[in-house]
């Protein structure tokens, strides 16, 4: 697999992983916590006119693009064990910005499952 592959693989899980944690912090409002209580089209409104959420959709469509392109040119088999690095992403992003608690369990949990998909990936 070449380099540039492997960048375009690692682009597209970490704008994955950026999604996540944008449609995480758009999901987290005030406003948007009592409309998901409210339910029906008070939720559905405030989702569509959520920025976070719709640019979390947005960056979630762009790596999906990505991955296409990346699909395109390897083999499933070859790319998929790479989107493993989007569970220690996503957690080292939560860390960052969401400043959530990164405790002994968590961190050996996803490492694990990054092993899990090396273990596969070389099988």
């Amino acid at each position: 697999m070449s380099w540039p592959i492997i960048g375009l693989i690692l682009i597209s899980v970490a704008i994955s992983a950026l999604a996540q944690i944008i449609l995480k912090h758009g999901m987290s409002a005030s406003e948007m916590q009592s409309a998901m209580t409210a339910g029906g089209m008070a939720a559905a409104w405030a989702i569509v006119g959520n920025g976070f959420v719709l640019l979390g959709l947005s960056l979630y469509g762009a790596g999906a693009l990505l991955w296409l392109g990346v699909l395109a040119r390897v083999d499933v088999s070859q790319a998929y064990p790479f989107v493993g690095l989007g569970f220690v992403l996503t957690m080292a992003f939560a860390w960052c910005f969401l400043g959530e608690s990164l405790v002994f369990s968590r961190i050996l949990g996803t490492f694990l499952i990054v092993a899990g998909v090396v273990l596969v990936a070389h099988s």
